[in-house]
């Protein structure tokens, strides 16, 4: 991994105050009430708001990152709410997780670099058990227009980092869609997303 990449990461979850906030994402609140709770992984979960929720509504909880700042306000935030959270640090390839262990893969703003992240998205597949739950959310390529005007909305600065529905379609095969869309949303998560914003929303299960 790109030591730049994690020195940026780092810096950022270095800080006291929360980046994304506390609060889970909203599109993942939403779906996670869809789903019976079981064992859910949160790939790229930086500071823990959403694998915290997750545990806090009984699933049992995998997270991984590859910044150890991310997991020490994770594991703190998780011992302020009273639940625990396997959360390890390094790339998905070290981390030991098994074919079919999960129910639910849940990708937040799981902004990969470009050249790992198809590889990445494939391995978090197989990792997924028959009839298993995907929630996404992330910045579309029409994102950049919106961060030109408004910084603080955030969000990679490159297109590569950005998502397409077909590039969606294109990791995820062997899906049942149950809701693939490029919407504008209005984001208020920490000071890291304020403003408008246009994403894609990704839930679906595997065949």
């Amino acid at each position: 991994m790109d030591n730049d990449w994690l020195k940026m990461w780092d810096t950022r979850f270095g800080r006291e105050e929360y980046a994304y906030g506390t609060e889970p994402n909203a599109y993942l609140k939403e779906k996670l009430a869809e789903l019976a709770s079981g064992s859910i992984l949160f790939p790229a979960e930086g500071e823990g708001r959403n694998a915290v929720f997750a545990a806090k509504h009984g699933w049992k909880v995998s997270a991984f990152d590859i910044s150890i700042e991310g997991q020490k306000k994770a594991l703190r935030l998780a011992g302020k709410n009273q639940v625990s959270i396997d959360y390890q640090v390094g790339g998905l390839q070290t981390l030991g997780y098994k074919e079919e262990q999960f129910n639910a893969i849940a990708l937040i703003y799981a902004h990969f670099p470009p050249d790992i992240r198809s590889d990445y998205h494939k391995i978090l597949c197989t990792y997924l058990k028959k009839g298993g739950a995907v929630i996404f959310e992330a910045f579309s390529k029409a994102h950049l227009e919106y961060r030109k005007k408004n910084e603080k909305v955030g969000g990679p600065r490159d297109l590569d980092s950005l998502f397409s529905i077909e590039e969606i379609l294109s990791d995820f095969e062997g899906f049942e869609i149950l809701e693939l869309k490029e919407t504008e949303m209005e984001l208020r998560e920490g000071y890291g997303h304020v403003g408008l914003g246009s994403v894609i929303r990704f839930y679906g299960k595997k065949k």
